[in-house]
């Protein structure tokens, strides 16, 4: 199930309405079908809400008089249909209106799902409640109303306790003026602290143009904001004390800068974020990789026996071209996992299992799943994230960062980028450490920091791409292929296909099409190969000169100046020269044009797929 909603609460002296919607819309990557306020209007509570976009709540908004009210408290949201369908009763915000107990005009936003929202309703209805909705935060809405004794953050404790699954919350009510309480279990929430005032929000980008001072809530936590303070304490009311940092967002990255999509302008990012990646982390003259986050744990990562990469989508992908890397050169078993897979197996976790959790946002659930149950069974956890203070971040033995910089758009591309090179400098770190010549880490360090040119000149054959795309973006199924390090890459490439165009692809080990999906080709059907040269270059050449003995249209990416796969393609894509091993780094990128412009093509919307959401916060 994909949820990401988002969420946005206000407190403080200034108009909530118009601080609401621009969260909103700073948030409206995530994906929604739904969007809603509720405001504290003159001693009432106000909710207003629309199936839709945030377009159409603004638009109710104003015909509800309130576009600008000068209410200066308020939460919003944004829905992903889960617990019934997108419609106005089913959208948040939702109060505890209704029922035979007297209402507290309480309103309340959420993300996650409450899993145990069928008793409850079942209790609650016994009670007298009478729901408008099938929303599970519907329940939890009426939960807090049916505990309230007049004070709000007591209610919302006593209801969390009663509740099973994962939440984000802000709650307000009417009874309580001035008063904001939030908590999380599962879902991540931040709490902005600005001049006087609180800006609540599931995401920084909601927050950053009003203060870029924020602290993360970790789960099981609640904060009550009230006039200029505030008190952070656990579900069992000990108090906490939140460590306040600098938020890494700013205003000109979360904008499109001239670009049509945030995908268009984060492909375009990609050569500068690899350079950020890097930096810092190559010492040249020495020949060494310089990972500060695990230069503490050398021993157990030296001693390691065995190493399993956790990761889901974009993130699984990348670690399966980190696991070969660190089995060809660490000389240890290595293997990419479903982390949604891996903590329900029973899996094997012996002495000098070391896991590493890849995840873009930090948040991924069945990610940091995998996590949890590989370090109760004694493994040594790093994380590979791309957002600092994140769960997965905090919750690891160690780290690296993939500072490439916030991503909107839902269909990622330079986090892949970013998970890709620090899974090969963490392999490099490790190889040399063990087995890898200090000839060959130099060597491949020089590599890595020619590769942003390199990238940029990928980037140049964007009128290229866009016309094959144009040429073959009729036909609803494709098939990527390639072999070693560059089958996740054909993976990654149906993947960036199917999420934003909605056109059927596979991505597989070119070998493995000899072993039924063959019998799906036929005359015209587009087949993308990764052929550029390596250890099975020569395999990678027969294979397409069996699809195309069968009709296919080969779609092929090459090594510049190689003639011989270049003529046996119909369309032929080039990348510059790079070893086999950052070889990933450049085939993807005519990957991700080639989805990008299919989609376009196609009328969709790029940077909001329909059913997806940037990141997977519940199971």
């Amino acid at each position: 199930m994909r949820i990401m909603c988002g969420i946005v609460a206000y407190l403080g002296p200034r108009p909530a309405p118009p601080i609401l919607l621009e969260g909103l819309r700073r948030l409206e990557y995530r994906g929604y079908d739904s969007a809603g306020c509720a405001l504290l209007e003159q001693g009432e509570l106000v909710v207003c809400r629309r199936v839709g976009r945030v377009a159409d709540l603004e638009r109710g908004l104003s015909e509800s008089n309130l576009l600008h009210s000068q209410a200066n408290q308020g939460i919003a949201h944004t829905r992903w249909a889960t617990h019934g369908p997108p419609t106005e009763a089913n959208a948040h915000p939702h109060t505890d209106d209704g029922g035979s107990r007297e209402a507290h005009g309480i309103a309340l936003v959420h993300n996650g799902i409450i899993e145990n929202h069928e008793a409850l309703r079942q209790l609650l209805t016994q009670r007298g409640h009478v729901f408008q909705g099938q929303s599970d935060t519907e329940v939890l809405a009426h939960l807090v109303g049916e505990l309230y004794e007049g004070d709000l953050e007591t209610a919302v404790r006593s209801a969390l306790h009663k509740v099973e699954g994962a939440f984000a919350i802000a709650v307000i009510s009417v009874r309580e003026p001035g008063v904001l309480v939030a908590a999380r279990r599962g879902s991540p929430l931040l709490v902005g602290v600005g001049d006087k005032e609180f800006v609540v929000a599931s995401d920084g980008a909601a927050i950053v143009s009003h203060t870029s001072q924020a602290f993360a809530l970790e789960d099981d936590q609640l904060v009550r904001c009230e006039g200029t303070e505030f008190r952070t304490s656990t579900l069992d009311n000990d108090e906490v004390t939140p460590h306040l940092r600098e938020l890494e967002y700013d205003l000109e990255q979360i904008e499109l800068g001239g670009h049509p999509h945030f995908m268009h302008k984060e492909i375009y990012e990609q050569p500068e974020a690899l350079e950020r990646s890097l930096k810092g982390r190559i010492d040249l003259r020495r020949g060494e990789v310089v990972l500060g986050g695990l230069a503490d744990h050398a021993r157990q990562l030296v001693q390691a026996r065995r190493v399993v990469l956790l990761g889901q989508g974009t993130a699984l992908h990348a670690a399966m071209i980190g696991a070969q890397l660190i089995e060809h050169w660490c000389r240890i078993p290595a293997e990419a996992a479903y982390a949604s897979e891996f903590r329900y197996r029973n899996p094997v976790v012996e002495e000098g299992t070391v896991v590493i959790s890849v995840s873009q946002s930090g948040e991924t659930a069945d990610t940091l799943g995998g996590l949890r149950e590989a370090r109760q069974r004694g493994a040594f956890a790093l994380g590979v994230v791309n957002v600092v203070g994140s769960t997965i971040a905090r919750e690891t033995d160690a780290g690296v960062h993939l500072r490439v910089g916030p991503e909107i758009g839902v269909a990622s591309t330079k986090a892949f980028l970013g998970q890709v090179s620090v899974l090969t400098l963490i392999a490099a770190w490790m190889g040399r450490r063990r087995h890898l010549a200090p000839e060959v880490l130099q060597d491949v360090l020089a590599e890595l920091e020619q590769m942003p040119t390199r990238i940029a000149r990928v980037l140049a054959q964007e009128d290229r791409i866009r016309e094959i795309a144009s040429a073959v973006v009729d036909r609803e199924n494709w098939l990527f292929l390639g072999r070693g390090l560059h089958w996740p890459v054909a993976m990654e490439g149906a993947l960036k296909l199917k999420e934003i165009s909605y056109i059927h692809a596979e991505g597989m080990p070119a070998a493995e099409m000899k072993h039924g999906p063959i019998a799906l080709i036929d005359d015209g059907m587009p087949v993308v190969f990764v052929a550029t040269p390596g250890a099975q270059y020569e395999k990678v050449l027969a294979n397409i000169e069996e699809v195309r003995a069968r009709g296919g249209r080969v779609i092929a990416i090459v090594e510049e100046g190689d003639t011989h796969a270049a003529s046996l393609a119909e369309h032929v894509l080039q990348v510059p020269a790079a070893s086999e091993a950052l070889q990933p780094l450049l085939t993807v990128v005519p990957l991700q044009l080639l989805a990008y412009h299919a989609a376009v093509l196609r009328g969709k919307d790029v940077d909001k797929p329909r059913n997806l959401a940037k990141s997977v916060t519940v199971e």
